[in-house]
């Protein structure tokens, strides 16, 4: 079969397609024709041995992918051959096929194509968690999304306003804040042009965003807290500027605020029962078209380094997708 194989550490630009063995199918999994994989970051940390997970060599990278059961191993009862399903595996994406266990596997419904089932898992599903089940996001409140053009920010855009939130976006460039407003944002903040403290005091009378979604850390963190809202709630996503801030608690004491962590990669052992809930929760918005995955290119396998260089350099907004 096709795939991409890592069989030393690498930079992104050596990764090729050859071919591979067929994945061995063993009790408790099921084999996958994959149709289409999503990108992300880590793609291009993991085949470099940057990333915290190591694997075994050789190993096939590609963490977020989505097709059809060809295959199930004995002890699987719940998917049958022909399903429609996605997997967010952490490996074995990047290939025409793919052994996962069984629960690892998640049905996706009717009316959603391969691409988007790919590229739900993370962003998606890190967006309504951090938005639902940690902020308890409320109808007519303000949600101030950073970095909304990115994946995880325009899924928060779409799941806030879907939530019925008012959506502050900001973004870098006004044609990043033209992608945000285009996917449901209110308002949107060049921060690379106006201070997006003084943006987001002006757009909420000086009241501030109830809830604030944060996936850049640093400096971004630091200035939420002067326009977060009284018992406001500030989520911490991630940390894409790579300075992970500390937190001066006089600051949460006085406008009497909550800085929640979002660990969407523990729930499936940490609460199993709100993974589930998660998925059904994005499919009901996906079926209602209230939400929808943003890719902005498709990529052929073969042309996988080209999209993890445009991946790496920030030149993309959205999803990107390798289509097989």
């Amino acid at each position: 079969m096709r795939a991409v194989v890592v069989d030393r550490w690498m930079k992104p630009a050596e990764l090729a397609v050859s071919e591979a063995p067929e994945p061995e199918l063993l009790p408790g999994t099921v084999k996958i024709a994959t149709r289409a994989a999503a990108l992300n970051f880590y793609d291009t940390l993991i085949v470099q041995g940057k990333y915290q997970v190591k694997p075994p060599f050789p190993f096939i990278p590609g963490g977020e992918f989505a097709g059809e059961v060809l295959e199930v191993g004995p002890g699987v009862e719940g998917l049958r051959v022909g399903d429609r399903v996605l997997s967010a595996a952490m490996l074995g994406g990047f290939a025409e096929r793919a052994v996962v266990a069984e629960g690892a596997c998640i049905a996706i419904p009717p009316g959603m194509d391969f691409a988007h089932a790919a590229a739900l898992p993370i962003v998606y599903c890190t967006s309504y968690a951090a938005l639902v089940f940690r902020a308890n996001l409320a109808p007519g409140e303000t949600l101030l999304v950073h970095a909304a053009a990115g994946g995880v920010g325009l899924a928060a855009v779409q799941i806030g306003k879907a939530l019925g939130a008012r959506v502050i976006a900001t973004a870098g460039g006004p044609e990043k804040v033209d992608i945000a407003l285009a996917h449901g944002a209110d308002v949107g903040i060049d921060y690379r042009a106006e201070d997006f403290v003084e943006g987001v005091q002006r757009a909420t009378d000086g009241r501030g965003a109830d809830v604030i979604y944060d996936s850049v850390g640093g400096e971004t963190f630091e200035r939420s807290l002067k326009c977060i809202a009284w018992n406001g709630r500030l989520l911490v996503i991630g940390f894409a500027s790579g300075t992970i801030p500390e937190v001066r608690l006089n600051r949460v004491m006085l406008k009497n605020i909550s800085v929640v962590g979002v660990n969407w990669g523990a729930h499936e052992t940490k609460q199993p029962e709100r993974s589930r809930a998660t998925y059904d929760g994005l499919f009901e918005l996906y079926a209602a078209g209230s939400i929808a995955p943003v890719i902005s290119a498709r990529y052929p396998l073969e042309e996988l380094t080209e999209a993890l260089e445009a991946l790496g350099t920030r030149r993309t907004h959205g999803k990107l997708v390798v289509e097989l």
